[in-house]
């Protein structure tokens, strides 16, 4: 499943925290591709990151 793929990517690649994903995960419930953004919003990652989290997205095989 993408989503649990994309939390995994996450933790790994750019150590964002357990906790930080869980609040984020709250607010994305409905669709994994806002994760991200969530993410991005409460100030949990970077513009760079994002950037780097929307690329490993779209290398992802659908």
């Amino acid at each position: 499943m993408l989503k649990a793929q994309l939390v995994s990517y996450l933790q790994r690649e750019l150590a964002i925290s357990n906790s930080a994903i869980a609040v984020a995960l709250k607010q994305a419930e409905q669709d994994a591709c806002q994760l991200p953004v969530v993410l991005w919003q409460y100030g949990l990652v970077t513009i760079e990151q994002l950037n780097l989290i929307f690329d490993w997205l779209e290398s992802q095989p659908t």
